[in-house]
C-alpha cells in the first residue's frame, strides 16, 4: 500500500499530541495516511505496553488512518545507527510515503531529537540504490525518497516555518489524544497511577493552547506549527489562508 503521508513518532501519542489535526485534515480529503512508532514506550510511568498498543489503536480508528506499526526500538536508549536506520528505510520504501512527519528536531525528551535525526538520515538513505533492503516476502525493495520531510512541533517551543489550520479537526484532534487514557489525565486513573508532567489537567490546558497560538499565527482558531530543512513552496495563491474570512 503507497500511503500519501506516514507520520513517524518514537512514541505512541507523539503524533497525536503533535501533527493529529494535520492528518484528520488530510484523511478527510482522501489521503492514505499511516503511522509508525518507533518504540512501544515501555518507560512511560503510567500504563503498560499492552495498553498502549489498545489506545494507539483507539486513536488510529479515531484519525481515520489506513495502516499503524511499530517498530520495537528500545524506548529511551534506541541509537541512530545502521541497524534502526535499516528498519526505518524498509518502511519508507515498503509504503514510499510523498511526505513523512516527524518528530521535533529538538525537545524535552531526548528521544524526540534523535528520532528526527533518525528520520533525516534513513530517508536521505532509502534514496541510495546500493543501500539494500528486503520486504516480509524477502525480495528486494527498490530505492525510494520521499519529497518532503517535515517536523513538528512538541513540547518546547520552536518557531514554525509553515501551521496548518485545523480549526475544523480540533475536537477530533483532542478525542485521538485522550485514547491514551494511561498517559494523561483522566478522572477514572486519578489516585491509581502515579502523578507525571503529563498527567495533569494543566498538561491538556497546555495542549489547546498551543494550537491557539499556533493559529493565531494565521489568523484562525487553532493551527499545528512545522518546521522544514527546505523551503516550502505554494502551487498558487489560493493555498492561502484568507486571514479576514
Amino acid at each position: 500500500m503507497k500511503l500519501d503521508i506516514l507520520a513517524i513518532g518514537a512514541h505512541p501519542d507523539d503524533v497525536e499530541l503533535s501533527c493529529s489535526g494535520t492528518i484528520i485534515n488530510e484523511v478527510k480529503l482522501g489521503k492514505k495516511v499511516g503511522i509508525v512508532d518507533l518504540t512501544q514506550g515501555e518507560l512511560g510511568s503510567r500504563g503498560s505496553i499492552e495498553s498502549r498498543y489498545e489506545e494507539a489503536t483507539k486513536a488510529s480508528f479515531i484519525l481515520g488512518i489506513q495502516v499503524r506499526e511499530n517498530l520495537k526500538m528500545r524506548d529511551g536508549f534506541f541509537e541512530n545507527n545502521e541497524t534502526n536506520q535499516l528498519k526505518l528505510i524498509s518502511i519508507i520504501r515498503k509504503y514510499q510515503p510523498k511526505i513523512i512527519l516527524a518528530n521535533a528536531t529538538a525537545d524535552r525528551h531526548p528521544d524526540h531529537g534523535r528520532a528526527a535525526q533518525l528520520v533525516k538520515d534513513a530517508c536521505f538513505l532509502s534514496g541510495l540504490i546500493k543501500v539494500r533492503t528486503k520486504d516480509e516476502e524477502g525480495s528486494d525493495q527498490l530505492p525510494y525518497r520521499s519529497e518532503h520531510v517535515f517536523n513538528y512541533i512538541q513540547d518546547r517551543y520552536i518557531e514554525p516555518d509553515f501551521v496548518v489550520d485545523i480549526t475544523a479537526s480540533f475536537e477530533q484532534r483532542m478525542n485521538a489524544i485522550k485514547s491514551y487514557t494511561s498517559q494523561f489525565y483522566s478522572a477514572e486513573n486519578k489516585g491509581t497511577e502515579p502523578d507525571t508532567y503529563i498527567s495533569t489537567p494543566e498538561f491538556f490546558e497546555s495542549i489547546t493552547a498551543r494550537a491557539r497560538l499556533m493559529g493565531k499565527k494565521i489568523g484562525v482558531t487553532y493551527g499545528e506549527g512545522f518546521t522544514s530543512a527546505k523551503r516550502v513552496g505554494i502551487r498558487n495563491f489560493d493555498s492561502l489562508i484568507d486571514h479576514n474570512s
